[in-house]
């Protein structure tokens, strides 16, 4: 019956039409959820009556049109827009938004989904996870912060929890040595004496040497006695603290213990050690070498500091102490001191921090003292030591370095090694340093200016620090900053990409997983294989157009009032047919 098709007609537009209104109601809905893609329905015709399927033309008579009735409408296809939509800047770093093409991967209970909604925060485990606890997968890091590629895993930046420190590896040296200055002609020269005008005797007689054993020296308070300067078991403390100094820098306290095999030899080993004396290979422009020595035929034992007024000591008589062997009894001073010439020469010192491998910070000084100005250019000599090392005594290299006509540092000789004992402090036992007199931080020169200048400039090295933020860069690479000032690679997003967009499928939640016809998910870097840059700090806006909705809702509502009218007229029609056969 002719009627009849006609309302399955109007009712198949009355379907169609409210299942277009559904499409357009939840792309109105969703107007302001974050990377939102909206849809739009397609519409088909259904199959037609054939009524006559038309001739072909002939030499008498034209062709005929096929004769066809259709039977309404059905939905052809709902289409997803994946268009890019514009971003909004949140000033949260831990939200993402990706510019151009891909979707963030995700995970929920092994199974993974896609997004473009990059509102991610850290869960309890600090892992990066979506507002509804799918973590995103992503690149992890060695123990050294290098990426990791291949294996996709959470990924986890423990904001607050990690804790880092790296050591030392380079100091610049950054300023001027004075070539005009002085040249040295002396380093210090002190004598030690058992009274004001004589040296120390032994107590069987004579003068003491090298050899002789402190036990052996005679108290040279009681003279031809017989009685012992010292006894086993008492100690002479070295007290930088009550004034003894180099260059005007206090030294180091240390102490010396008595033994019954102590030497004067010994004590003079343990001295210079203390007072950081350094050997060149070299005599002193006076002729005297530095160390520390004892004259056997006068029983005076002479110090000998390096050259350079930065290297001239101060040592009183008080600042060596004889401990009694109770451990708390002063006996006074055992040594009478005579300073007999002040070191000199043009010098400068300077204080260089670094860190170990576990940040304990460690301090060097080193002293740059005028050599000579030969014709190649001016010589100077360094001298390093540090009382953060833990093998005896502090003083630690020697070593000279060469300018040229010009001032500046000879690439050959512009680096200084230095190594550092740090066994029994839990670090790496071997510092090892670089001191760069040539480096992009600034030079170390040697031109006729005064007065010499120079400071250390730590290159690299970190204390402990721990993570404070993090952010990521347009390639997906995740940086996070630490207290300490380093920034370091936590990680790196991943993005996945298909063949057919359109052909995922929504899960609802912002999430999409592949579906028949999307194809296979491609897995790069942002930036690579035509993936979109990732944006940190702003979310994608959903793409839904109002004013094209309201547009489509007017023409669906039109659609729907159209079926429902010609569903209204054939049952008009039909009633007048019901009243004919009355």
């Amino acid at each position: 019956m002719a009627l009849t098709t006609a309302l399955f007609a109007g009712l198949s537009g009355l379907n169609a039409h409210s299942a277009k209104l559904d499409v357009i109601g939840n792309n109105v809905a969703n107007v302001n959820t974050v990377a939102f893609k909206s849809s739009r329905m397609l519409f088909e015709s259904l199959f037609s009556q054939n009524l006559g399927f038309g001739t072909s033309p002939s030499e008498i008579r034209g062709g005929v049109n096929p004769k066809q009735v259709g039977n309404g409408v059905a939905i052809a296809a709902i289409q997803r827009d994946f268009s890019a939509s514009g971003f909004t800047g949140t000033g949260d770093l831990r939200d993402m938004a990706i510019d151009g093409s891909g979707f963030f991967l995700v995970q929920r209970a092994g199974v993974n989904f896609y997004t473009r909604a990059g509102t991610f925060r850290q869960d309890s485990d600090d892992n990066l996870a979506t507002a509804t606890g799918e973590k995103l997968l992503g690149y992890a890091v060695d123990e050294e912060f290098n990426i990791m590629t291949g294996e996709l895993v959470p990924i986890n930046i423990p904001v607050g929890k990690q804790t880092i420190a790296e050591a030392t590896r380079n100091i610049a040296l950054v300023g001027n040595l004075n070539k005009d200055g002085d040249l040295p002609t002396q380093g210090s020269v002190i004598d030690l004496l058992g009274t004001a005008t004589a040296g120390f005797s032994t107590v069987g007689g004579g003068f003491i040497s090298s050899t002789t054993l402190l036990t052996s020296v005679e108290d040279p308070d009681l003279p031809g006695s017989g009685t012992a300067a010292f006894v086993a078991g008492q100690s002479i403390n070295f007290k930088g603290s009550n004034g003894a100094s180099r260059g005007g820098t206090d030294l180091p306290d240390a102490t010396f213990d008595i033994t019954a095999t102590s030497t004067v030899q010994d004590y003079m080993d343990f001295l210079s050690s203390s007072i950081g004396i350094q050997t060149t290979g070299t005599a002193n422009p006076d002729g005297n070498t530095p160390g520390i020595t004892v004259d056997a035929l006068t029983g005076i034992i002479r110090i000998v500091s390096n050259v350079g007024s930065v290297n001239d000591l101060v040592i009183a008589p008080g600042d060596m102490e004889l401990i009694d062997t109770d451990g708390s009894t002063s006996l006074g001073a055992p040594f009478v001191t005579d300073k007999v010439a002040a070191a000199d020469g043009e010098s400068v010192r300077t204080t260089i921090v670094g860190y170990d491998s576990l940040g304990a910070e460690v301090t060097a000084n080193i002293s740059m003292v005028l050599d000579s100005t030969p014709d190649t250019g001016p010589v100077w000599r360094y001298f390093i030591d540090s009382e953060d090392d833990m093998s005896p005594g502090f003083a630690l290299s020697t070593g000279t370095m060469q300018f040229d006509n010009n001032g500046q540092p000879d690439p050959d000789s512009s680096e200084i090694t230095l190594t550092m004992d740090r066994t029994d402090t839990g670090a790496d036992p071997l510092l090892s340093w670089t001191i760069q007199l040539l480096s992009d931080k600034g030079n170390t020169t040697s031109l006729a200016a005064a007065p010499s200048s120079m400071i250390g400039l730590t290159i690299d090295g970190l204390p402990p620090g721990t993570l404070e933020s993090f952010a990521a860069g347009e390639d997906g690479v995740i940086f996070g900053r630490f207290s300490n000032g380093a920034v370091k690679t936590m990680g790196q997003v991943v993005l996945a990409n298909f063949t057919n967009p359109a052909g995922l499928i929504d899960e609802g939640g912002n999430l999409f997983t592949t579906g028949p016809n999307s194809g296979p998910a491609s897995i790069a870097p942002p930036g690579v294989l035509g993936l979109g840059a990732l944006v940190s700090g702003a979310l994608e806006q959903s793409n839904v157009d109002l004013g094209e909705e309201f547009t489509n809702m007017i023409l669906t509502s039109t659609g729907y009032s159209a079926s429902s009218r010609v569903i209204r007229t054939a049952d008009e029609l039909m009633q007048q047919l019901l009243v004919l056969g009355r």
